[in-house]
């Protein structure tokens, strides 16, 4: 006969192995994330900063940066403008232009026969769009324009940001990683934050009128929204590094067109795969982060690595769109 209490002694044994078994499947997953991008890293260190050191184009960036420096007569704050705000709204805007055209026209064909969710957008309602580009602009405008102030009275504490010398390539790409792990970390608790019952219905909920959403919805947010998980996320990382003004303009270009891409509808070849975020989009409680590490650890991404988006969550590097090579399963009939 079974002792009292051995059915539930057994039962919290059998528990506490299945959590210690997936404590240890997060952290290989981790080790293999952070070790393949420690390889990456290296790699790109040794073949390209040669390139970028080297003597004549090291001469043009340096000689570029202080003829621009000196244009503006050392202007700090124009300068800051310039570089935080300025540029990133033109690669912003720049990028996502040529993807409104796809959006709305249909053509080229060449982008648009790399739609993820067939027959969503096509063409994209001409009036959820202009409302979404009124409130990216209004979001630009008023909410990341405004945080520069304080940004730019934290990057004059430290002193480096408008340097005549510029930074090594080298330790551009260090921060690069000091960055998008702190984007990585914020993003996604401040993004868990926001899908809290109470936050969705009168933040969130604004983001995700978008089922099927398009690049320029990256910034379609409530205000609040737009504070938390857009912005400080990414200005963090060059505020906790006094990083130079170039490397700041350099990261927040990066960082509008990436989110961009994560958010543009299309899984085009050779740029990072949309099919994460996208698919948060099409079910909204899964894929919360931007490089995955976190969800796998919280298990925030069990039901899309059952599908067939996950595997077609991968860098395209031929032209037939993964829509065809890996198709959704045939729709059972009632």
């Amino acid at each position: 006969p079974k002792m009292p209490g051995q059915d539930s002694t057994a039962h919290a044994f059998s528990c506490c192995f299945s959590q210690e078994e997936k404590l240890w499947d997060a952290l290989r997953i981790s080790a293999y994330v952070f070790s393949t991008g420690l390889l990456t890293f290296t790699a790109l260190v040794n073949s390209v900063s040669w390139f970028m050191q080297d003597i004549t184009l090291g001469n043009f960036w340096q000689t570029t940066w202080l003829n621009f420096y000196n244009f503006f007569e050392g202007d700090e704050w124009t300068i800051f403008l310039y570089g935080a705000a300025l540029v990133p709204a033109l690669a912003f805007w720049g990028f996502n232009g040529i993807l409104m055209v796809a959006d709305i026209t249909g053509k080229p064909t060449f982008i648009t026969r790399y739609r993820i969710q067939l027959g969503k957008n096509d063409p994209v309602d001409k009036k959820k769009l202009c409302q979404a580009i009124y409130t990216a602009l209004a979001n630009q405008f008023f909410v990341s324009l405004p945080m520069l102030v304080p940004m730019f009275h934290i990057m004059n504490w430290w002193g480096n940001t408008f340097s005549k010398e510029l930074p090594t390539f080298q330790w551009f790409l260090v921060e690069l990683s000091i960055f998008t792990i702190i984007e990585e970390i914020l993003f996604y608790y401040t993004h868990r934050l926001v899908h809290h019952p109470v936050l969705y219905k009168h933040i969130h909920k604004k983001h995700h009128e978008w089922t099927a959403p398009i690049g320029v919805v990256s910034i379609y947010a409530h205000p609040i929204e737009h504070i938390l998980s857009n912005t400080l996320p990414v200005m963090t990382g060059p505020m906790v590094m006094g990083s130079h003004i170039v490397s700041i303009s350099a990261w927040f270009s990066l960082a509008l067109v990436t989110t961009s891409i994560s958010h543009c509808g299309y899984h085009l070849p050779f740029l990072p795969s949309p099919e994460f975020h996208d698919f948060h989009h099409l079910k909204f409680n899964q894929c919360y982060g931007v490089l995955g590490v976190l969800d796998y650890l919280h298990g925030t991404d069990r039901v899309f690595r059952q599908t067939k988006a996950f595997e077609r969550h991968k860098v395209l590097l031929g032209l037939t769109p993964l829509s065809e090579s890996i198709p959704e399963a045939p729709q059972r009939a009632e």
